[in-house]
């Protein structure tokens, strides 16, 4: 007779799950059993916030719910930051965890924490299973939320005696399509008559418009509108193919190169904007360009944001109803493309200075330099982000994954692992600052034992730069910011790693192509020195305080 654990996984299968990432504890013996002869394989990692960040990478390049699993307690709780990562990043994941027997108490409150409640401000649904026969129904609902828009994580605690309880065969419930509501045609006449009637409008694509799902839409809109346009950080890389029509990302809030552009336009058609990421730009309440909102969801109105149109519906269909009515009817601002010649300029000044440690200019210029258009960066978070983002050309999309939501550090690596894992034929390069490789460094032994090929280049400093910046540009004293650090070489190869360390600027591409030629899992430590960029950053900024918080 099956046992909840059964009904558990068969309903994973039922949607497709072919991969769980955890650390599995106790109660959850009864589902790794179901597991164990199942279809789906279990990704064991050394820390489940590890587990958590790859399952919302797996969603954020499938645009399918990732699963991870964790026991109670402490194991549940390591659990909070990747939700967070997921919710604000608006990736779909389910997270599993287990619980003591809720029939009975024989361990008292030992190790026991309301995962539930805990999960509630982090997830769309959080909810406790209480009967083995409402495991498919409850199973399905979970997966239907998670997916639908806004995307998120929901969490779902299976007790140990649920999981154990013999039950009749429930059948599972059938998975069915979702179509998303369309934005009608009168919005869609009145958002295109306001672009035509513009002088100089200008796209801006958001984190909402960087599915996997819209890459082929939005590339198309952007060919036939010949519209100019820049993107967030977070949606970066959503157009694939070279375009003379980009004109960067917005890696600040504002004082940016890119916000010369944004100046000189009259509208913004902000396609996908999440106010979840920090503002791209400052919308002002009089004097400013007006702001037509398309999403597949009405707009977060903020101080910084409040659009003056919207268009309500799946931004693919959104985006090819604007293009059928703009295609051939918009005469192209010759001083935008102008500006956007001037703007990628600037941009690769310093990208071959030959000082070492080499900028961080000087670092994108030579990671472009040995990906291939459909090589993948995973980037953490520190002060190396601001260039990355703003220097770093993608052709194809998803080529570069950055966190501009959370922006918690940690994730780079667990994300390059699951691009990895995704795409085995790929060049894949996680790019980390030694703070943040330092909070899952564990996770190297994880992507060996995978016979992972993946190269991951530490950035060291010996700080945390990025706050050590902010400490600087607010006129405070370098204090409490400066750390030391395990020899990287000796290090990855404690792992059963490859190790290598840059020693002069000319040795950092050849240094990067072997590691790729030797295949495997490679650590690069790279030195870098942030101080001379953190003057030329505040000069650029014409002296104006950026708010360094979105990077």
């Amino acid at each position: 007779m099956p046992k909840g654990s059964d009904l558990f996984i068969a309903a994973l299968e039922n949607e497709g799950v072919d991969r769980i990432f955890g650390v599995p504890g106790e109660e959850n013996l009864d589902l790794l059993e179901s597991l164990r002869t199942s279809s789906i394989r279990l990704i064991l990692t050394r820390h489940e916030q590890a587990a958590a960040f790859m399952a919302a990478t797996h969603a954020r390049l499938t645009g399918k719910p990732g699963v991870c699993l964790a026991t109670l307690g402490p194991g549940a709780l390591n659990f909070s930051t990747g939700a967070a990562y997921a919710h604000l990043g608006a990736m779909p994941m389910i997270l599993i965890t287990g619980q003591k027997p809720v029939m009975s108490a024989k361990q008292a409150r030992f190790q026991i924490v309301d995962i539930v409640a805990s999960m509630k401000p982090l997830t769309k649904m959080t909810r406790q299973i209480v009967s083995a026969a409402a495991i498919p129904s409850t199973v399905r609902d979970a997966f239907r939320v998670a997916m639908e828009e806004r995307p998120g994580p929901v969490h779902l605690e299976l007790p140990e005696d649920v999981a154990g309880e013999e039950v009749a065969n429930i059948p599972v419930i059938a998975r069915h399509t979702m179509d998303r509501p369309l934005a009608s045609a009168a919005a869609l006449n009145s958002a295109a008559e306001m672009i035509r009637a513009a002088k100089r409008p200008l796209v801006m694509i958001g984190a909402a418009g960087n599915r996997p799902s819209l890459v082929d839409l939005l590339s198309a809109f952007v060919a036939r509108s010949r519209l100019p346009f820049f993107n967030t950080q977070m949606g970066k890389g959503a157009v694939t193919g070279g375009s003379n029509l980009y004109m960067g990302t917005a890696a600040l809030s504002e004082g940016d190169y890119v916000h010369e552009a944004v100046d000189r336009a009259d509208l913004i058609v902000a396609i996908g904007h999440d106010t979840i990421e920090k503002p791209p730009f400052l919308m002002k309440s009089a004097g400013g360009p007006r702001v037509i909102h398309v999403g597949y969801q009405s707009a977060t109105v903020e101080q910084v944001y409040h659009p003056d149109f919207e268009v309500i519906g799946d931004i693919g269909a959104a985006v090819e109803g604007l293009a059928e009515r703009l295609e051939g009817n918009l005469t192209p601002d010759e001083g935008m493309l102008e500006l956007r010649q001037r703007i990628l300029a600037r941009i690769n000044d310093r990208a071959e200075e030959d000082r070492f440690p080499p900028t961080p200019q000087r670092v994108v210029h030579d990671v472009r330099k040995v990906m291939p258009e459909d090589g993948i960066v995973c980037l953490d978070n520190g002060m190396y982000k601001i260039w990355f983002a703003r220097n770093y050309r993608t052709h194809v999309a998803n080529t570069l994954l950055l966190d501009n939501a959370l922006a918690t550090m940690g994730a780079g690596l667990p994300s390059a692992m699951m691009a990895a894992m995704l795409h085995p034929d790929r060049r894949v390069m996680a790019v980390c600052g030694d703070g943040g490789f330092m909070m899952n460094s564990q996770e190297m032994e994880t992507a060996v034992r995978l016979g992972l090929n993946l190269v991951v280049v530490v950035l060291n400093d010996g700080a945390y730069g990025m706050i050590r910046w902010k400490q600087a540009v607010d006129g405070f004293r370098d204090f409490g910011m400066s750390f030391g650090n395990p020899d990287f070489v000796r290090y990855a190869e404690a792992y059963g790693a490859k190790g290598s360390r840059v020693t002069a600027v000319k040795d950092l591409v050849p240094t990067l192509e072997a590691a790729f030629a030797g295949a495997g899992v490679h650590l690069v430590d790279v030195p870098i020195d942030y101080s001379e960029n953190t003057r030329v950053l505040v000069d650029e900024l014409n002296n104006r305080k950026p708010d360094v918080d979105c990077m």
